[in-house]
């Protein structure tokens, strides 16, 4: 029986579960939105929508709580330079780039030092969300499988980041659809106005 036990278990034991909800997370506040599958997004949802909740309150015990459940205080931003940022991330003020004393390289050219992740919570995201009582994410579903295990792939993402790239690499049909009623309708009340002759 499983009576009252909370979440999925994802075929993971609870230390390689909860490294995975924090590095899906961490993914999802870093670049605002992620791919993965439904059950693993429906897994971490709760959890992004807790950690947004408690970076709302901006005291010190819910920064700690946050840290504590990101598992600790990690380094964000793997877009360091302009020129490695996509398009759509160079107008949008979210994924605005550190300043360059804030980013240290070791010799080999990794990242040894950057901009904190709860830091980035705390001033970033959670401001955005402070007159909304909850669902800060959505789940979008892409019609597309995996190709190994046919998993359902979906788009997770922060509500508000709809000027994003095209979910689907599809182009939506949605607006054309939209058009062509408008100009059907046009068409109608066009005719009806015409006089008869």
């Amino acid at each position: 029986m499983r009576h009252r036990v909370y979440g999925k278990r994802l075929t993971r034991n609870s230390a390689h579960r909860r490294a995975m909800l924090r590095n899906l997370a961490a993914g999802l506040f870093e670049h605002g939105q992620i791919t993965t599958t439904l059950p693993k997004a429906k897994a971490v949802q709760p959890f992004i929508e807790r950690i947004i909740t408690l970076a709302k309150r901006g005291d010190l015990h819910s920064r700690r709580l946050v840290t504590a459940r990101m598992g600790g205080d990690r380094r964000a931003f793997v877009w360091l330079t302009e020129d490695k940022l996509p398009d759509h991330k160079r107008e949008n003020p979210y994924f605005d780039l550190p300043d360059a004393d804030e980013v240290e390289f070791n010799r080999y050219g990794e990242v040894r030092k950057a901009p904190s992740l709860i830091k980035h919570i705390f001033e970033h995201v959670a401001p955005r969300y402070t007159d909304r009582a909850g669902g800060y994410t959505r789940i979008v579903k892409l019609g597309t499988h995996r190709i190994g295990d046919a998993g359902e792939k979906v788009v997770m993402q922060l509500v508000g980041e709809e000027e994003g790239p095209e979910l689907s690499g599809r182009l939506s049909r949605r607006r054309e659809m939209a058009d062509r009623r408008t100009t059907f309708a046009a068409a109608l009340r066009k005719q009806a106005d015409k006089p008869e002759d």
